[in-house]
């Protein structure tokens, strides 16, 4: 798709660049969930072959869609970026379902970097969240669509693509992203077969229809069809909500960042190359990371990231007693969070110790 797509802003391969380049800060630990690889793995060598990589990309200009009205952009060297995984069943991704209307954001987590690339801390954002929706231009119609109050959080993908996701998690956190990231089913599935897979270890039984995964206790190397069942997964573990399934993909992360610096893809360009080109072809960004050779400086910058110095929580919540299928943010506990991540300081554990999201005990199920 090399011509921007009516109302979106998506195009391939070009795309309006922000003011500068920047350094990927926070890609490597963004691409944790679904695009590890882009950044951790096929970033690292992306120069390989970028010329012919560079088409590869979706990208997205969000300073244009959002103008001025959003939180200052703070120059400390830290980075936040918003990833999402998008539930859309259309095209390849049809085999996980039918689609219900419009894509959702399935998966959303807030990834700040600190500015001094030593550590991360992300923040997974339950999608059954209620919380108040700005008013949001459509990316298909161009229409305004009104602010809504009580709207579950990943209704905002749904109702204004990107731009709109972005601006929610703003007007939440008061923080402004440096960048998006966007992957979606079948990419992720691609990328990691070509990573060969990922280890992980299971303590109970995994057995879900809804994902179609079935995996007894012991060690496996999740294939991606299985790896996708696993982030997924929900109604057969913890306490069968999305909080469960949080703790699932948390725990799949830490897998996978172990397993990407483990991969010989030098040793082989064949491999190297075969990387590059699943993620490349994964992914949809802003245009401040809308070319390999930018991808390649955001991942060299983060070497020295690993497992052990990425701090991951969920966005402190509590049962809507309205509506339990629904959960509410914890106001107090929320502004510690993202207070945390303006100043560039480590989460307080205070801060998610009453939260729902620390109960779904689906975290004891993936080692």
């Amino acid at each position: 798709m090399s011509e921007q797509s009516r109302g979106t802003g998506r195009v391939r391969g070009t795309g309006s660049r922000r003011r500068k380049p920047t350094r990927w800060h926070g890609a490597k630990v963004v691409a944790a969930w679904t695009a590890a690889g882009v950044a951790v793995v096929g970033g690292a060598g992306l120069g390989y072959a970028y010329l012919a990589l560079d088409g590869n990309l979706s990208t997205i200009d969000i300073d244009a869609r959002l103008g001025a009205d959003r939180p200052d952009d703070v120059d400390d060297g830290s980075q936040d970026i918003l990833v999402l995984g998008s539930d859309s069943r259309s095209g390849d991704n049809e085999k996980y379902g039918r689609d219900e209307g419009a894509a959702r954001s399935d998966t959303a987590m807030v990834v700040h970097v600190d500015k001094g690339h030593k550590s991360a801390s992300v923040v997974s954002i339950p999608r059954d969240t209620l919380i108040e929706r700005p008013a949001c231009e459509s990316d298909t119609t161009g229409d305004q669509v009104p602010a809504e109050h009580r709207a579950m959080f990943n209704t905002a993908y749904e109702v204004g693509g990107p731009a709109c996701a972005v601006k929610t998690v703003e007007s939440m956190s008061g923080i402004r992203m440096d960048h998006y990231l966007e992957v979606d089913f079948t990419g992720f599935e691609k990328l990691i077969d070509e990573l060969g897979g990922v280890e992980i270890t299971t303590r109970t039984a995994i057995n879900d229809s809804k994902s179609h995964l079935d995996l007894e206790p012991g060690t496996h190397t999740l294939n991606g069809a299985e790896s996708l069942g696993l982030v997924r997964t929900r109604k057969s573990v913890g306490d069968g909500s999305d909080l469960g399934r949080i703790q699932l993909q948390q725990a799949f992360i830490k897998a996978l960042m172990e397993q990407t610096k483990s991969v010989g893809v030098f040793s082989s360009p064949q491999k190297l190359f075969g990387l590059a080109d699943a993620a490349t072809k994964a992914v949809t960004t802003d245009s401040g990371l809308g070319s390999v050779k930018k991808l390649t400086g955001f991942a060299n910058g983060l070497k020295g990231l690993g497992a052990d110095n990425v701090h991951m929580v969920t966005l402190p919540v509590e049962y809507d007693p309205a509506d339990p299928n629904r959960v509410l943010p914890q106001e107090k506990a929320g502004r510690q969070v993202w207070a945390a991540l303006r100043n560039d300081r480590p989460i307080p554990a205070s801060a998610t110790e009453k939260s729902a999201g620390d109960k779904g005990d689906a975290d004891q199920v993936v080692e």
